[in-house]
Formats: C-alpha cells, structure tokens, sequence
C-alpha cells in the first residue's frame, strides 16, 4: 500500500543528499544502511512512511548519524535523476526480495547501481530485478530456508523431525536442486511454523 510512497521517498533522500548536498553516493548509502531509517522503511512502518517526505527522511538520516544539521533548498527537477532512481529500484527491490537494505547494497554497491541506471532507468522494473536477484545468488549463495534454519539454530535433521517435511527434501530444497517455490503449501507451514517466520520468507524472490 505504502510502496510508491517508499520509492519516492528513498528516491528524493538519494537525489537530494547527493545532487544537493553533495553528499558522495556511497556514504549517503552507508548513512541510510546504519540509521532507524533503514529498518523502520523495511518493516514498512505506515506512520513513518506516510509522514516522511524524501528531503525530510535525507535530513534525518544524516543528523542521526553525523550529527550535521542539512539545511541546502533542494533543487527543483522535472526529471528522474540517476541519484534518485537509485534509491527508487532500491526501494522497490528490497519490497519485492524482502532482503535488508544491507544486503542488497552488499549486492549491490552504489557503483554498481550508477552503471546499472543508463541501460535500466527507463525499462521495466522487473528487468532490474532479474539482474539483482542473479547478483543476490552470487553474493549469497544460501536459500532463505538455510538462512533462517541457521538463524533459529537447529540442524536439518531437527528441523524435518519437528515439521515432519522429509530430511532429503529440505537437503534437496538447501540445495536449490527442488524448488522451493513450487512446495506444497502444508509443507510451506510446517516448516514456517518449526522456524517462527512467515511462509512467503520462504519463498525465493532473488
């Protein structure tokens, strides 16, 4: 529901923190990566989304982790600009994949996503996705199911004797030789279920 707001909004903190006040790209990226702002946009927070705007969220990410009060007029734009398309596919990308802002930008750095801008800006957004989420495989390699199994600290024996989904086919889902994506979806709850988390965070979106 907020996700068009959270495009424009992190689009305009980019565009204005970089464009405006000349902030570099890759520190303003590594403002937003360790202020609340980053974590409060990934939960999709509806107060925080509907009552931030971009140069509003821009000013706060850079207060709060520098310290230094912004106070440039932002500049007027009857275009997208690279600066601001970037934060915009960010935002997009990390509603889509449900990855952290830290691990899509690990994925994809702010160099990376300049070079991306002149041949995507003005395709269709799931063709920035189709290349993000073949970077996302490459940088990280584990499926969601091993992530949160080892986040919640049991083996795969333990996870298939308390789900009663088979050992060989959650070694074959780690694995990625069967697809998660097309599981049944009884077998999608039991092992949500056994990992405290929902059954789409199972789900490989790149």
């Amino acid at each position: 529901m907020y996700l068009s707001h959270a495009q424009a909004a992190l689009g305009d903190a980019f565009d204005y923190a970089v464009n405006t006040c000349e902030i570099p790209g890759k520190k303003f990226t590594q403002m937003f990566l360790v202020s609340s702002a980053s974590a409060r946009l990934e939960n999709g927070e509806p107060a925080y989304l509907a009552g931030k705007s971009g140069i509003e969220l821009a000013i706060e990410i850079v207060y709060e982790t520098s310290g230094k009060e912004l106070s440039e007029e932002p500049a007027e734009h009857f275009y997208r600009s690279r600066e601001y398309w970037i934060g915009w596919a960010a935002a997009w990308y990390q509603w889509y994949s449900d990855r952290t802002y830290r691990e899509i930008f690990t994925a994809l750095p702010y160099d990376v996503l300049e070079i991306m801008y002149e041949p995507l800006h003005e395709a269709d957004i799931t063709k920035f996705a189709d290349i993000a989420a073949e970077r996302m495989k490459a940088c990280y390699p584990e499926t969601n199911l091993k992530r949160f199994r080892s986040i919640y600290g049991i083996t795969q024996a333990e996870l298939a004797r308390r789900s009663g989904v088979s050992l060989r086919s959650i070694q074959m889902y780690e694995q990625r030789r069967k697809d998660i994506n097309k599981a049944s979806a009884e077998t999608l709850y039991r092992l949500s279920k056994v990992l405290g988390c929902s059954m789409e965070r199972l789900i490989e979106k790149g």
